[in-house]
């Protein structure tokens, strides 16, 4: 009687649905739209309250899928990424409402060295943002900061606790990725894959070519990784390898020449690993590059000076125009938003400038010997193109060196557990994380993606899990035979 029962509310309820849909479509056009995302919404309450890990996946394979409201020709000061930051925002709230109830993270997280320097980031941010110029701006930042942590990073840290779901995580959004990747290159094959749309092809998913190339960049590691885990089953290694060769080939014709100097750089991190090369011999290394550079700045500029070879068609071409600083538009364009954040940075050295407000600030900063044919003065052409010094100029010295304080400590736990680990799953995963970290620090230097959701997503996922491993399952060994996916 009780199945029965179900079975005619069931009936009921679907029934009813049709007959409201279609008195929408009748007699209420406007909403019919709003009315359809109904079902939607209510399996993202439903997973919500039951399933929060599941919700978590929906989120991170929605994001490279997501629509912001701008590309959506809705302009309201607001520019979220739909639906992924919406499902962000969601989540942070469930998190936050846990932790009240119960201290949802564990202390052993909490006290992670990783962990400590995001949450004195986050407070310096803060603290920035009420010295701030823009102070609306500035908030916006941190909020979208506090959710993109939040359910990035602290809830990830406690689903982590799984190990298939770290591979999950992996899976669901490089998957998104691949169909981001194939319905760009078709529509960049009818263009017979001209360089100079690369950049706008990308849309309406990416808002230019580079953000697309790191979120590639960080994938292309892991996914050659899968392949040599004795953890992956057969199935999942062979729908790795289409991925990663979809993503190969992505990037190449993406022309996103950031990308490719962020793989070349990670190969190197691959070979240092090998190696066995301290971490500690590596950073020696860069700060002994940086004096020499430093000491011969002058020459060093002089000869970059003399490469005209712009960015076309050619992938030699377009590789000898990454160091043309004479011609190329793109490069030079950067050496501007660079020169405006050091000057910003010279008139207020402490707090900075407040965070989020390059953008809207650096155009009084702009030198005429520096501006190129894309220069702009009203704010709508992207940010300082670093992560090092858009924090420089927005969030004053401390900001910078809380940054790089970041990186450094990430390098090192991710060299650290590498030598560590004893599971060699576990030591292949580490690795494949190492490399794509480094892709995206070395994007740091060209570009600053971390205020959106397209990076936030990989990024703050790839150090919880690093957290994770070191944290659980350091010390630990699979079983004979154990599959994880």
């Amino acid at each position: 009687m009780i199945k029965l029962k179900n079975t005619y509310v069931f009936y009921f309820v679907i029934i009813s649905y049709i007959l409201i849909n279609a008195y929408v479509l009748l007699f209420a056009k406007d909403m019919f739209y709003l009315f359809n995302l109904l079902p939607f919404l209510i399996l993202i309450i439903l997973l919500a309250v039951f399933d929060i890990e599941k919700l978590m996946y929906l989120m991170v394979f929605s994001t490279p899928l997501a629509i912001s409201l701008k590309e959506l020709g809705i302009n309201n000061g607001l520019n979220l990424s739909l639906p992924a930051e919406p499902l962000m925002i969601g989540i942070t709230f469930i998190y936050f409402l846990n932790e009240l109830n119960s201290g949802f993270t564990t202390n052993r997280i909490l006290k992670h060295p990783i962990t400590l320097i995001i949450i004195v980031q986050l407070i310096w941010i803060l603290i920035t943002s009420i010295t701030s110029e823009l102070p609306i701006i500035s908030m916006k930042f941190i909020l979208a900061r506090i959710w993109f942590l939040t359910s990035c990073y602290f809830i990830c840290t406690e689903l982590f606790k799984k190990k298939k779901a770290i591979i999950n995580h992996l899976l669901f959004y490089s998957i998104a990725l691949v169909i981001v990747a194939i319905i760009t290159t078709i529509k960049h094959s009818s263009y017979a894959f001209d360089e100079k749309i690369a950049d706008w092809i990308v849309s309406p998913f990416y808002n230019d070519h580079t953000a697309y190339g790191a979120a590639l960049a960080m994938y292309i590691p892991v996914m050659c990784g899968m392949l040599f885990m004795n953890t992956i089953s057969k199935t999942i290694k062979i729908i790795c390898f289409i991925m990663l060769s979809i993503f190969i080939m992505s990037i190449i014709v993406s022309f996103a020449r950031a990308g490719w100097l962020s793989l070349t750089v990670s190969l190197a991190v691959l070979v240092s690993l090998l190696l066995k090369i301290k971490f500690r011999t590596i950073l020696f290394t860069i700060v002994a590059s940086v004096v020499i550079f430093m000491s011969f700045q002058t020459e060093i500029l002089m000869i970059l000076g003399r490469n005209n070879t712009d960015s076309d068609g050619d992938i030699t071409a377009n590789i000898e125009s990454m160091s043309n600083i004479s011609t190329d538009a793109s490069n030079l364009e950067r050496l501007n938003r660079w020169s405006c954040a050091l000057q910003m940075f010279e008139e207020k050295p402490f707090l900075g400038f407040g965070p989020g407000t390059y953008q809207f600030l650096y155009a009084p900063y702009q030198k005429s010997s520096l501006k190129t044919i894309i220069s702009t003065n009203f704010g709508d052409k992207g940010n300082a193109h670093s992560e090092y010094l858009g924090p420089l100029c927005e969030q004053g010295l401390i900001g910078a060196l809380i940054v790089i304080a970041l990186v450094f400590a990430v390098m090192f736990l991710g060299y650290r557990l590498v030598y560590s680990v004893k599971d060699r799953s576990m030591k292949i995963l580490t690795i494949t994380l190492v490399m794509g970290l480094s892709t995206y620090f070395v994007h740091g230097f060209l570009n600053n993606f971390l205020d959106t959701d397209k990076a936030s997503v990989p990024f703050w996922g790839f150090l919880a899990m690093l957290v994770c491993i070191d944290v659980y399952f350091k010390d630990e060994k699979f079983e004979e035979n154990e599959k994880l996916i």
